[in-house]
């Protein structure tokens, strides 16, 4: 499983990396824009990202931005919704408007409330099927 973890705070960024680097090979971006450069440079090499952990709140792209960017290079290079890259939103805001925009209208897998738990993020990773 390719995995990108997007995240502007090195800890969090760091604690991702740990948690996740057992199921496959992460790359980390630190903002929406070196997120989205990344998105599309491995789908044009062909090794695209199975899994997006992304933080909402960054600086010069925020989450909810990097994932309608996401799924627009996904959607003009022909990827079906199928095989769209799983994308978890990661946040420290738990305001209900902020978890519909990123479902509903950004089309994330799941939402997760920070201080990240590593039983939650288990949890939502075997729900999406992505480990046993």
């Amino acid at each position: 499983m390719r995995i990108l973890i997007v995240e502007d705070e090195f800890t969090s960024r760091k604690l991702l990396t740990a948690l996740l680097s057992d199921y496959g090979q992460c790359d980390t971006a630190s903002d929406g824009v070196e997120c989205v450069e990344s998105f599309k440079m491995a789908l044009s090499e062909n090794m695209p990202y199975d899994l997006v952990c992304m933080d909402i709140m960054m600086p010069n792209k925020d989450g909810h931005q990097a994932l309608k960017d996401i799924r627009t290079i996904e959607q003009e290079a022909g990827v079906r919704s199928s095989d769209e890259a799983k994308v978890v939103m990661i946040t420290a805001l738990n305001d209900p408007k902020t978890v519909v925009k990123a479902y509903y209208k950004g089309g994330a897998a799941a939402y997760l409330p920070k201080p990240i738990e590593v039983e939650s993020l288990y949890a939502i990773l075997r729900d999406l099927a992505l480990i046993e």
